[in-house]
């Protein structure tokens, strides 16, 4: 068969179109899209085809063996369905920053994510796979479409508090379109979530955003910055992402900001995976997905029962298939009806929780957001898992698990010089880290692997 491409225009139009379909047609849609995909994966990748060598022809999804990222990365160039390209020239093009949101042979954005298995994971965006994430982000992303109305009344500025520093998916998406839209300027930025609260504030009040982005935790440390007078901009709204959004913390945002707060669930191998509707539901975009909630088996977990995590297929790309694919995320699936009016199931979440961490310099707290210690270390390469363990007011330690041809210690002095030139622009001088003797570890109930922790005790007051 031949490869399906998709325009933006056309995956507009797909997306629109399914939504007025009955249950029975869309049912019919995705079960296509489904063979589609598997048929493309067996044709097109060697590692599909050996996975699939016993699976019928008139298979049912539960036929399918799930698949997870540590194995689809040992076997990655069999995976790809692109015979042109290798893992070691993805890899050397990624060595340079400066092609962060360029393609990779003219073809291919390239995000690259770790999650909560603490695994990284690279990916290929082919157009058909970008332009089918644009198009459910555009039709899909507002919860109320007054604030898309007012958001382009103010000339849709927006910016994002974002990783940077690497090929992270919020960041590289904003910088591709930067690239090839370099007018938009103006219109569209990003200031790094690695900087200190200080300077975002100023970047901010300089940009004056209509909309605001960015993962929750960086956020939070605007509030008081905004409720002192430091931080002044009044964006008619606050897309938050890539961490869990609590009830709390979406209040407290929503006072300080004064406008509506809302969040979505993505991730790198299938964009994003629900939208938020105005009860903080998240409905699946299931013509483009399919989510299975299972146990720690893979077995499948009834709606209203928390799973374990999710087995996730992605519909459109052809280029890097993912079917059945692990997400250790935990989740309830409801199949009820919601009051907002969309018929597509919802989903509740467990939610990621690194922890913000704080330190003590000359008697004052310095805050620090969790993504941005993470994409500090996550560019020490030779680092294949780590933790970061904040203990006291000036102690932390790192857990290390080194890529094969590096000692422990080797890549702890690495990762130490990174977070001491981190530490010296947010004025910590005075922060001991020590190389833990404990490697990294998933939490023994829930699974989930934490990257930031934060075991000390609170500030005297």
């Amino acid at each position: 068969m031949k490869k399906i491409k998709i325009g933006m225009l056309k995956a507009i139009v797909l997306c629109r179109r399914y939504q007025k379909m009955s249950e029975e047609e869309q049912a019919t849609i995705r079960d296509m899209r489904l063979r589609q995909m598997v048929e493309w994966a067996r044709e097109n990748s060697p590692y599909y085809a050996q996975l699939y060598k016993n699976v019928g022809a008139d298979f049912q999804l539960s036929d399918l063996p799930p698949v997870n990222k540590l194995d689809l990365m040992a076997h990655w160039e069999a995976w790809v369905t692109d015979k042109t390209i290798t893992l070691s020239e993805v890899n050397e093009f990624m060595c340079n920053l400066d092609n962060i949101g360029r393609k990779f042979k003219g073809k291919y954005l390239l995000f690259t994510t770790s999650g909560s298995t603490g695994n990284p994971l690279v990916a290929l965006c082919d157009s058909t796979t970008n332009n089918v994430m644009g198009a459910v982000n555009v039709m899909r992303s507002f919860a109320r479409k007054k604030d898309m109305r007012t958001l382009i009344k103010r000339g849709g500025k927006t910016i994002g508090v974002f990783a940077t520093g690497g090929f992270y998916l919020g960041y590289s998406s904003v910088r591709a379109r930067l690239l090839a839209m370099p007018w938009k300027k103006r219109q569209m930025a990003v200031t790094s979530a690695l900087l200190p609260t200080d300077q975002i504030v100023e970047e901010l009040n300089a940009f004056q955003p209509a909309m605001l982005g960015g993962y929750p935790s960086n956020l939070e440390l605007l509030i008081e910055k905004q409720q002192s007078g430091q931080l002044h901009i009044s964006p008619v709204m606050i897309m938050t992402g890539g961490e869990y959004l609590s009830d709390v913390l979406r209040d407290r945002l929503s006072k300080a900001f004064c406008c509506y707060v809302q969040t979505s669930y993505s991730c790198t191998e299938g964009g994003t995976i629900a939208c938020e509707c105005t009860e903080q539901h998240f409905h699946i975009n299931e013509d483009w997905l399919i989510v299975e909630p299972v146990d720690k088996n893979s077995c499948p977990v009834p709606a209203g029962m928390q799973a374990d995590k999710i087995l996730l297929s992605n519909l459109f790309n052809f280029t890097q298939p993912f079917i059945r694919y692990e997400v250790t995320d935990r989740v309830v699936l409801h199949d009820e009806p919601c009051k907002c009016g969309n018929s597509s199931r919802w989903l509740t979440l467990e939610g990621r929780t690194d922890d913000v961490v704080s330190f003590l310099q000359n008697g004052v707290e310095v805050k620090i957001a969790p993504l941005a210690i993470y994409a500090t270390l996550k560019e020490v390469h030779e680092l294949r898992r780590f933790q970061f363990v904040a203990l006291s007011d000036h102690h932390a330690e790192l857990r290390v698990e080194p890529v094969e041809g590096f000692t422990a210690q080797e890549v702890f002095d690495q990762a130490k010089s990174a977070l001491e030139r981190f530490f010296s622009i947010h004025g910590l001088t005075n922060i001991n880290v020590t190389l833990s003797d404990e490697k990294p570890k998933q939490e023994a109930g829930s699974g989930k692997f934490k990257h930031i922790i934060r075991k000390k005790t609170e500030f005297p007051q």
